[in-house]
């Protein structure tokens, strides 16, 4: 699978793994990586009056090392400088030695307009604060294009996050596999444009490392996509049931129930109080109607009418209303006729602000529904605040003790959305769109998951398939959108995953 994202040491292990299994040595691996990176600056910059080569003491530096070598035999005027020395007998020693310019130190880095730079100096490994004059050189290359090696310097290659100061590419030569500091915020924004480089580490070494971190891309999910068989009724296609709010807040859930319908349930229910029926009922056609004001109302209705799945949260207010619906979902037995999962988003996820656990417990009993949990950062803080709080964690490994702990596939939002699941498989999204960033957006997410899970997908690709679908939903449609836009934007994505689906081999 060509989507798994490495950390830095799972990279270093993929190196080790293809440096033992041949026929590269390091140093082989070494000099496709300068190659990549001086054939993407020769081909996108052609007419760069000058270009500076950084090169720091480790591999990445080494890197930098055949680029200034390569350009330079290429008769690219090409001026090299260096913060330290490799180590002796490393691989990035023979490269230093192997290139005959001129070393000049970084202290004294000076770059004129019209030159390019390619930061060399420290890629995805780095571990502490740029300062001194990697900093330095960071400002200077501030107005000039940027070629970065690995990951720009400054950028953690785990979290995401800038340690100091960071260089913002305009290109991102990287190796093998994307890191997570080029999918996670802020270091995704200063990457550029992302070009990923076979070296020679093969799909196979990579299969060896088991990463369990994924890019969110169709192929990661698209086999389980479901797709009508020929002779489909409404019920076979799964039925969503959502709760709705009182009178003067049920908008979210029909929000959530027209996504849920036009994402593929054959069957949707909005699960409304007394008070709101009316509401409800002025503006709903194709979408049934029940009034579900108390607890017993909705034993009786999941009894009645086996929904597959629920959404609860989106408008309904918070309270121990929502625990008890919520409660209740989950005490149903996950089998055939039963129900498959419970989204839980908005209120539903504050709700349980305070008694997290008796939300955990319930979805940790073996046969119960799948949970999924919308959570955006606040929402997340409010149920997992000591995760929330812990500095030393990225968003990725919060998302991933925040599944664990609540035995919940678990989408934490935002621009850089990770879904994990309970057993440490998690994915980061990289399609966001910033038009989404607008009220009712996460009720549509809601009823796209639930609607998925409905028709028989496992929580944690449903997760990730509705998430992708969501994105690209609110990208393609751009400036203007509003929510009630997005269920109909969702058609013209669900049409290409599904021809894309049927013309996939099986395996």
């Amino acid at each position: 699978m060509s989507n798994e994202v490495l950390s830095p040491a799972e990279m270093g292990e993929a190196d080790r793994l293809a440096i033992a299994a041949g026929p590269l040595d390091g140093y082989g691996l070494m000099q496709r990586a300068g190659e990549a990176v001086a054939g993407v600056v020769l081909s996108r910059y052609p007419a760069a009056s000058r270009v500076h080569v950084l090169c720091g003491p480790g591999n990445n530096g080494g890197d930098g090392y055949v680029v200034a070598r390569l350009l330079g035999e290429s008769g690219v005027d090409v001026t090299l400088w260096v913060s330290g020395e490799p180590r002796a007998g490393s691989d990035a020693a023979i490269a230093a030695t192997e290139c005959s310019l001129e070393r000049r130190p970084l202290a004294a880095f000076v770059a004129e307009q019209g030159s390019l730079v390619v930061d060399a100096l420290y890629g995805a490994g780095l571990s502490k604060d740029l300062l001194g004059d990697t900093a330095r050189a960071v400002d200077i290359a501030a107005s000039l294009p940027v070629v970065a090696v690995d990951l720009p310097s400054g950028v953690s290659g785990d979290s995401g996050d800038i340690l100091g100061t960071a260089f913002r590419a305009d290109i991102t030569v990287t190796f093998a596999r994307k890191k997570p500091g080029h999918l996670l915020l802020p270091g995704r924004e200063r990457c550029g444009e992302i070009v990923v480089a076979d070296i020679g580490i093969g799909d196979d070494i990579i299969a060896q490392v088991a990463s369990r971190t994924f890019e969110n891309k169709p192929a990661f999910w698209l086999e389980e996509l479901p797709v009508p068989a020929v002779d489909a009724h409404k019920y076979k296609r799964g039925h969503v049931g959502v709760f709705s709010g009182g009178p003067s807040a049920t908008g979210a859930a029909r929000l959530a129930a027209l996504a849920a319908a036009r994402s593929g349930a054959g069957a949707v229910t909005v699960l409304s109080p007394a008070n709101a029926m009316q509401v409800n009922a002025a503006h709903l056609t194709s979408i049934m109607l029940r009034k579900t004001g108390a607890i017993e109302d909705v034993h009786e209705f999941l009894g009645d009418r086996r929904s597959s799945s629920f959404v609860l949260g989106p408008g309904f207010g918070v309270g121990d209303k929502a625990r008890d619906f919520a409660l209740a979902v989950l005490a149903r037995k996950r089998q055939e006729g039963g129900v498959e999962g419970l989204v839980l988003d908005a209120d539903g996820i504050t709700s349980f602000r305070n008694e997290a656990s008796t939300l955990f417990d319930a979805a940790s009993r073996p046969d119960a529904p799948a949970l999924v949990m919308t959570p955006h950062e606040g929402e997340f803080g409010r149920l997992f605040p000591d995760i929330a709080d812990d500095k030393s964690l990225s968003k990725l490994a919060k998302a991933r003790a925040a599944a664990a702990r609540a035995n919940a596939t678990v989408i934490y939002k935002g621009a850089d959305t990770v879904i994990a699941a309970p057993d440490g498989s998690a994915a980061i999204n990289s399609n966001g769109a910033r038009w989404l960033a607008t009220a009712g957006s996460g009720d549509v997410l809601a009823g796209i998951i639930a609607a998925l899970l409905a028709q028989g997908m496992r929580a944690f690709q449903a997760a990730c398939a509705a998430v992708w679908i969501h994105a690209e939903a609110g990208r393609r449609f751009g400036p203007g959108l509003i929510a009630e836009d997005l269920p109909l934007a969702l058609v013209p994505v669900l049409r290409e995953l599904v021809e894309a689906r049927q013309k996939a081999p099986t395996g």
